[in-house]
């Protein structure tokens, strides 16, 4: 709906927040509500008066009197509901729409270290299904309040008014059906509980199949993935069913209860009907309001159930409900030279764990390109990663002056863009994969990154849609995409790990002289473990197994470090280098 607008919201923890963040539409809501619900008794009581007019042999006058006054009645109930229940479905629309902007807000703003303790999965079934779920238990209590609530109470004074001990017999059983509903909630909850859990257990499952569905068939365990996810596919729908089985299987017999009543009215009120009490057409009212008013019951036992279940997602999403009011209004980066200082730069991912690097100390200025290297496994992706300042760390990471925990986090995505491992591209066109839905101009960085050549062979060239995680390009295409979405903003420190092995060594040479040329004013950090490109970078950082370093030009290192002499050497022997 084009109308809905998200609101801030206060305490969106409490679910009574939601009716009060819609007063307006509520207020409208109690409106037609109440009109709607308490006019809707006049329709059988004007029907039992038609009746009565007829079985006297009233005049055709009064006869058409009457009829048209029933119809009018019927249409003003009918449209008065109609309002009611367009209101109901706004509250719910905004509601979910609020929700749900909160809950993605909540996710994009987590930390990394609370990132890592999600599954993509469970945060998909509770931004997705669980809102929904608790927004319909929320739009069933807020129109049954009013069609159940209001209804049964106009119906029950209307019946006490025909007759008090025939209406107070025939409701006994009406109780018995409700109380029924009451007790079996908490089963309908266990079972409900452990259905949501597995719908979060299955989309993620469902996520991971997708996400890998090439990697299963080449290794050939497709099959034996296949068959698990039968399992887990068995194991949701026994639990589904048990969820459901009890709620809508206990439908008809809260009806059967709640009717019980009945038995009563047409004794007694035929009773009353034969004495001449009654005339027909009051008894034909009393038998239609009293039939109307055990259905309503039946469907309150019913709410019952279904709020019940709604609690269930209530619970899952309320850690989540909290509004995101970013402070981020500008960035407050200083425009002149960059500098890049780190003093005695501890990390590791876990507090209490054993740090990856240790006692890192290096300096860089604006136009250098930094090379970290060394044995695999000796923290040059960790370095990297410690530089994002997403993590705590031990020690200084110093930006033009200023401690990087200090900026915010806007700021720093401002400041610092990273390239890891794998390319992550989106099922996108290459435009959209560099500029992230930004109106950047991209011909530049195209040209920085050779890629000028692959997109001529290319008929849709940049609205080129990549495919899921880049499957319709080549090794090279993805990672070159990537580098160059890290590259297009020009931020001031850009960290690259590992961006070139996927490309062939003549391209490396290019971009790197690219790099030199054309981003005079970012600091580089190139983590890399091929080594053919530094001798033409400003400085090395070589970190050792024992987690020492040694940070200088690549001839002083060729010079002072028999480990990176020994690696670079063997690379050129392999025909890996070509020195110049």
């Amino acid at each position: 709906m084009k109308d809905i607008k998200v609101k801030l919201i206060n305490n969106p923890n409490k679910i009574i927040s939601y009716w009060k963040n819609e007063k307006f539409t509520v207020a409208l809501i109690v409106f037609f509500g109440l009109a709607f619900n308490g006019g809707t008794v006049l329709g059988p009581i004007y029907q039992g008066k038609l009746i009565d007019s007829i079985l006297r042999g009233d005049s055709l006058s009064t006869l058409i009197v009457l009829g048209i006054k029933f119809v009018a009645i019927i249409v003003t109930i009918q449209l008065m509901r109609y309002f009611k229940r367009l209101y109901i479905r706004r509250f719910a629309n905004n509601t979910s729409a609020t929700m749900r902007l909160m809950i993605y807000n909540n996710i994009m703003n987590k930390s990394i270290i609370q990132l890592e303790d999600e599954s993509a999965g469970n945060l998909m079934t509770r931004a997705i299904s669980d809102v929904e779920l608790c927004v319909e238990g929320m739009r069933k209590f807020t129109t049954e309040v009013f069609d159940t609530g209001v209804l049964m109470l106009s119906y029950f004074i209307s019946m006490l008014i025909y007759d008090v001990k025939i209406t107070i017999l025939a409701s006994v059983f009406i109780p018995v059906a409700m109380l029924l509903a009451e007790k079996l909630k908490v089963i309908i909850y266990k079972y409900s509980i452990a259905f949501r859990n597995k719908s979060s257990e299955v989309a993620d499952l469902t996520y991971g199949t997708i996400e890998n569905a090439i990697l299963y068939r080449v290794n050939g365990i497709e099959k034996r993935n296949r068959d698990k996810y039968n399992i887990e596919l068995e194991d949701l729908q026994n639990k589904a069913i048990k969820a459901h089985i009890l709620e809508n299987s206990m439908q008809p017999i809260y009806n059967v209860i709640a009717m019980l009543g009945v038995i009563l009215v047409i004794y007694l009120g035929g009773t009353k009907t034969i004495e001449g009490n009654w005339t027909v057409g009051i008894f034909s009212a009393y038998i239609a309001i009293f039939t109307a008013m055990a259905v309503k019951a039946s469907k309150a036992a019913k709410l019952f159930n279904s709020v019940q279940k709604s609690q269930v997602s209530w619970k899952r999403i309320k850690t989540y409900l909290s509004e995101y009011q970013s402070k981020d209004t500008f960035a407050n980066i200083k425009k002149e030279k960059t500098s890049l200082i780190v003093d005695s730069l501890s990390f590791t991912y876990s507090i209490g764990k054993d740090n990856i690097v240790e006692n890192i100390n290096f300096e860089a200025k604006e136009g250098e390109i930094i090379g970290v290297t060394g044995p695999i496994a000796c923290g040059k992706t960790t370095l990297g990663i410690a530089l994002l300042g997403q993590y705590p760390y031990l020690g200084s990471i110093k930006v033009d002056g200023k401690e990087l925990k200090s900026y915010s986090e806007y700021e720093r995505s401002q400041m610092i863009s990273y390239l890891g491992h794998r390319p992550q591209l989106l099922s996108d066109t290459i435009y959209n994969n560099i500029t992230l839905g930004e109106d950047l101009k991209i011909n530049s960085v195209l040209r920085d990154i050779c890629f000028e050549d692959d997109l001529k062979a290319m008929p849709e060239r940049e609205s080129t849609v990549v495919g899921n995680n880049g499957i319709r390009l080549s090794g090279g295409q993805q990672s070159r995409i990537a580098l160059a979405r890290t590259l297009v903003r020009k931020n001031k420190i850009i960290i690259l790990d590992d961006p070139f092995s996927a490309v062939d060594m003549q391209t490396e040479e290019k971009i790197i002289e690219n790099l030199r040329k054309n981003y005079k004013e970012s600091i580089i950090i190139l983590i890399s473990h091929r080594l053919s490109i530094f001798n033409k970078i400003n400085k090395v950082l070589l970190i050792k197994d024992d987690k020492s370093l040694i940070y200088g030009t690549h001839n002083e290192l060729m010079e002072s470090s028999t480990l990176y002499k020994s690696i670079y050497d063997l690379q050129s022997s392999g025909g890996g280098i070509d020195e110049k």
